[in-house]
């Protein structure tokens, strides 16, 4: 028979864990039960056709969402637009390339929601279950979306400044910026596989398809696929005149959320080198290969990845508000 703890330690069980994320806890999948019952409901049509209109959607909320609560928490902090007085977060250089369809979604969603229950659901909730119901319709996993958050109070370029990973960061400096947010190595390499949809610009890769290392115009990085490494040559021609080229991350299938993305770095068709890097180390490597051949167990992890980062950081009660529009403060729409 199992032994029981006694009453005492259970109750200091309880206070450590309600202690581990107060603020999260106040979040709840039934929060806008009573105040505003179709919400998601709401959310998930006009996000869905959204996507239908416009395919690349999913790829870019996805982007956002994880560029958002990265920096300071999942806030919506990032759908601010730059006025006279201030450059906001969307405007920071690692954010300005982020897709406008995406941030249409939301604020299509917003709107509509303001229709139904003015003042009642955040922004910061509407990116999240946008987010959650995208990655669904592209073939990938549902997960739990706990609501309540509030709408950052301040937004600033100079935040996101050291606070993304970036795409040729070191598997060392990749650990230890998602450690600093409490996120394992496993996690991470998990996250990493929202680059299973969507692009990346020719100039965030350029240094591995041309002139490798100070080698020639045509020598490129030999981790690559020759063929792969060739092709995106062509493709990125112009991307000097034309920065607005770019390549699907996952040649394979661009548009389906599936665990192609990590078959692919093991066949050296990794876009990024921040990519390339977590089929080589050997921290990350046999994670790597666990997801390239279990596409369950990577969605299981995916999942849990992304409820534990849809709380990080949130704002609850006076540290936030409920906008009226998402990309303004409420003192500056009235």
């Amino acid at each position: 028979m199992a032994s029981r703890l006694p009453g005492a330690w259970i109750a200091v069980l309880v206070a450590v864990l309600c202690l581990a994320s107060p603020v999260a806890a106040k979040l709840s999948t039934t929060y806008y039960q009573k105040r505003c019952p179709k919400a998601e409901q709401i959310v998930s049509d006009v996000v869905t056709s959204k996507q239908i209109t416009t395919p690349t959607t999913a790829a870019g909320a996805l982007r956002l969402f994880f560029h958002d609560c990265f920096v300071g928490g999942c806030d919506a902090s990032l759908l601010i637009s730059t006025n006279a007085f201030n450059r906001a977060e969307r405007d920071s250089d690692d954010n300005i390339s982020l897709p406008g369809d995406a941030f249409d979604a939301v604020v299509r969603a917003k709107t509509a929601l303001e229709l139904q229950c003015p003042g009642v659901v955040s922004c910061a909730d509407v990116l999240a279950l946008a987010t959650r119901d995208l990655v669904s319709m592209l073939g990938g996993p549902f997960f739990d979306v706990r609501l309540g958050r509030k709408d950052a109070l301040a937004s600033t370029a100079a935040s996101v400044v050291g606070n993304l990973p970036s795409p040729n960061m070191t598997i060392d400096q990749l650990i230890s910026i998602f450690a600093k947010r409490k996120f394992t190595v496993q996690e991470m390499v998990a996250l990493s596989g929202a680059h299973t949809v969507g692009f990346s610009h020719c100039n965030e890769f350029a240094s591995r398809i041309y002139g490798f290392n100070g080698g020639s115009r045509d020598a490129y990085d030999p981790s690559l696929n020759p063929q792969f490494a060739q092709a995106l040559q062509k493709a990125c021609a112009n991307y000097v005149k034309d920065p607005t080229i770019a390549a699907f991350n996952d040649v394979m299938t661009p548009g389906k959320f599936d665990n192609l993305y990590y078959q692919n770095l093991l066949r050296g068709l990794g876009l990024l080198a921040s990519d390339t890097a977590l089929a080589a180390d050997p921290r990350t490597k046999p994670i790597v290969e666990l997801y390239a051949a279990n596409q369950t167990a990577f969605f299981k992890d995916f999942s849990h990845a992304m409820e534990k980062l849809s709380v990080f950081g949130v704002k609850t009660g006076r540290k936030g508000e409920i906008r009226r529009r998402c990309d303004e403060f409420n003192n500056l729409s009235t």
